[in-house]
């Protein structure tokens, strides 16, 4: 089987007369949650190192970019063709060392060139707009991964900590602010504001620290997770019957475990 196979089942369920009903309705914008949450399932079938998964949701992710090509050749803009050119065209174009005579000491170098290249392109399609470093970070990234990015391209301006100390105070801040509005008995939408800046500030600490905010966090939970379940295997009741003192000593008994 190859991609001229899928292309064809994904235009016979748009077809306007003997597709099915739903993939007719769809648009980009109705499709665009899926297309991000098939990216997160390929996600989790690596943390889970499920290969057999893997292969199932990059299939479902393959779709994705399928379906999206279809539309938008339905409606004149692009074909399925149009977008495998355009990423060979600018993964050769980002790899002079290996489809050109360019050389690179090591990976590090090869990074600071890949940025340096991106700049150039975003430079060259803001030609005729406003231009801002912070220019082409999605706004429907996660948090956290969009937030970081965000402080990324800010450092590489020159706007940055000069070390770890900066950040690390800053969140320090935030936490009496946070504290400030809730003694204050502030209303919730100036609490959200100071812990949003609260977060904002732990993704700028862990930039600097060298940690990628979104594995962290998502470690984290993992981990609650585990413990949690432990709690609820170790209690030998249901939680609803169990106090919270209860609960904190099998959780620090969970903990000791570990």
């Amino acid at each position: 089987m190859n991609i001229d196979e899928l292309l064809q089942v994904m235009a016979r369920l748009r077809d306007p007369e003997q597709g099915c009903p739903w993939d007719c309705e769809q648009t980009f914008a109705t499709i665009a949650p899926y297309t991000l949450e098939e990216a997160y399932e390929v996600a989790d079938a690596i943390a889970r190192q499920d290969m057999a998964e893997l292969r199932e949701e990059l299939g479902d992710l393959l779709f994705q970019v399928v379906f999206h090509a279809q539309m938008a050749r339905e409606a004149g803009h692009f074909q399925f063709d149009d977008v495998v050119q355009a990423i060979v065209d600018k993964m050769v174009r980002r790899h002079p060392h290996v489809f050109a005579d360019a050389q690179v000491a090591d990976a590090a170098e090869q990074t600071a060139r890949w940025e340096v290249q991106k700049a150039a392109e975003r430079a060259a399609k803001a030609e005729q707009q406003a231009h801002s470093a912070l220019d082409g970070v999605a706004v429907a990234l996660p948090a956290l991964v969009r937030a970081e990015k965000i402080q990324k391209r800010a450092a590489r301006a020159g706007f940055d900590w000069p070390d770890i100390a900066g950040p690390l105070a800053k969140v320090r801040e935030e936490v009496d602010e946070v504290a400030a509005e809730l003694q204050a008995g502030a209303p919730p939408d100036r609490v959200a504001a100071e812990v949003g800046d609260l977060l904002f500030a732990a993704v700028n600490l862990a930039r600097h620290a060298g940690v990628d905010a979104e594995t962290a966090l998502r470690e984290a939970t993992l981990k609650f997770e585990r413990r949690f379940r432990a709690v609820e295997a170790g209690l030998g009741k249901p939680l609803h019957e169990a106090s919270l003192a209860e609960m904190d000593a099998q959780w620090e008994a969970v903990k000791r475990a570990e």
